[in-house]
């Protein structure tokens, strides 16, 4: 492991290298859908991230704190960026407002089918 990597982790306690990859656990959410949730801004900001445990914490909720919840891992060479835009998402910069419509737009011009 590179020093400077080294020191890095050190500084980040809670960050865990994923033995036999290139993947660090960034965080870990005891439900499916909030590590999807947490997933897909990470994708939407340029991190490419992936979920570990997602089947294991669904089919054996009950043992959800055993199993260390679901775990969101990235790349290395995305680690900083990814605790950048997790601790954006914990400030809330990734909500919706209230009575913000998600809803699909309803396509209105005539393309000739109906």
């Amino acid at each position: 492991m590179r020093p400077d990597l080294a020191a890095w982790l050190d500084a980040h306690p809670d960050v865990k290298a994923v033995p036999g990859t290139d993947l660090y656990v960034v965080a870990a959410r005891p439900l499916a859908t909030d590590a999807a949730m947490v997933q897909g801004c990470l994708v939407a900001s340029g991190v490419p991230a992936v979920l570990g445990d997602a089947n294991l914490v669904q089919a054996y909720a009950g043992a959800v704190m055993g199993l260390g919840g679901v775990r969101v891992m990235v790349p290395q060479r995305y680690l900083q960026q990814a605790l950048e835009v997790l601790a954006a998402y914990d400030r809330g910069e990734f909500a919706l407002d209230d009575g913000v419509d998600v809803g699909v737009e309803n396509d209105t011009s005539d393309n000739g089918s109906h």
